[in-house]
């Protein structure tokens, strides 16, 4: 009952909040303009994502116990300041610079000081325990990493929250089966923030995340999945669900920003381009060029999330010498695919459109025979050369 009433709790509280933030960022004319690669129209405003933090910290310290505070403390302290890094570049813009150093000092907070990390490889290759400096380096990567590629996928309505709404789902139900409560309601408080923002961003977006939402979501994400990967890794049957393959576990819980990130910056780098320059070739970009609505390509990216944690549950036998493969191999099989249908589908739409200037459709400039006034034929000198 508990958690059912503090996720009520973030979700009302959200559902009262953002249609006022809609209000006052109109006023303040905080908007995100359209054209470049903006793909919508309008001016909508932005930083909805202060109304589902707000509404996470408010449920938080109503429902949480003091010792349960006491656990996530860091976690929290670590989550606030990447809030505010994506509040102060959403009014103010940041340097890529000085949002690095932020997210370093926030993911210090989690690994050095919660010890939240990649201890082990759990097996995988033959190796177990790491190193420190060796565990403290590849967490600080994944987290950074996972935090920027999931900032990336927030360019369509509704899509970034889907997306983070499904695997906080399944992060909530699993931390709480597992025994690790705090961390499990903390996911869960979060669902009911992101339900009440998808009420008014679902297609078409009364207003948008902004980098206060989507980089707030993203390192809960990356933070939290790091968690599960080393506590399922290391914990015993009986302690809840194991999934015997933790990194390809991980990694299929993040596979849409992972995927969309290495395809996005293997073809920038195979053009010469450089990986951060912007664009719009993202798995979404090429999902609309097909004709899809915002709606639908949220959909369909948000079952194939699902699918991809319906496999690891059926194969949660596993290790990660053979899910992992089965999970890349997957995704890598499924953007080819994509790719492929993409082009098709491109090319058919091109077939089939009327042409941009018809017969039938000339330009008013261009149905009448141009006319020279008789003063200017008198006094002009026509030469035969």
């Amino acid at each position: 009952m508990d958690i059912f009433l503090a996720i009520a709790t973030s979700f009302l509280i959200g559902f009262l909040i953002t249609p006022i933030l809609v209000r006052v960022l109109k006023k303040m004319q905080i908007m995100d303009a359209p054209g470049g690669r903006k793909i919508h129209d309008g001016f909508i405003p932005s930083m909805g994502g202060v109304a589902i933090i707000v509404a996470t910290f408010i449920s938080i310290f109503s429902w949480f116990q003091y010792q349960q505070l006491l656990e996530i403390r860091y976690f929290l302290a670590a989550f606030a300041l990447i809030f505010f890094i994506g509040l102060r570049d959403d009014m103010v813009d940041l340097t890529a610079v000085q949002k690095l150093i932020g997210q370093l000092v926030a993911t210090y907070m989690v690994v050095i000081m919660s010890d939240i990390r990649i201890s082990s490889l759990y097996g995988f290759m033959g190796v177990y325990e790491l190193p420190l400096l060796i565990s403290y380096a590849i967490t600080f990567f994944t987290i950074i990493a996972l935090t920027n590629s999931f900032n990336l996928i927030d360019g369509l309505d509704g899509l970034a929250g889907t997306i983070s709404l499904i695997t906080f789902l399944f992060l909530g139900w699993w931390f709480i089966n597992a025994g690790v409560e705090s961390y499990g309601l903390f996911a869960l408080i979060l669902v009911g923030g992101i339900v009440s923002f998808l009420m008014f961003n679902w297609h078409p977006a009364k207003i948008f995340m902004g980098d206060t939402g989507s980089l707030s979501l993203g390192f809960a994400l990356s933070t939290l999945t790091v968690l599960f990967i080393d506590t399922n890794g290391t914990m015993s049957e009986f302690q809840g669900w194991k999934f015997y393959a933790p990194i390809a576990s991980g990694v299929a819980l993040l596979i849409i920003p992972v995927y969309d990130t290495a395809r996005i910056f293997t073809k920038r780098a195979l053009k010469g381009k450089s990986p951060m320059a912007p664009d719009k070739g993202h798995v979404h970009h090429f999902l609309l060029r097909m004709g899809m609505r915002h709606d639908q390509v949220t959909l369909t990216l948000g079952l194939i999330k699902i699918a991809f944690i319906v496999l690891i549950f059926a194969a949660h036998n596993l290790n990660d010498h053979f899910l992992l493969p089965i999970v890349i191999l997957s995704a890598l099989a499924m953007g080819f695919r994509l790719d492929a249908l993409t082009l098709k589908r491109v090319k058919e739409i091109c077939r089939t459109s009327p042409p941009v200037l018809s017969i039938n459709q000339k330009p008013k400039y261009l149905s009448k025979k141009p006319v020279i006034q008789s003063k200017i034929l008198r006094n002009a000198k026509i030469s035969n050369n």
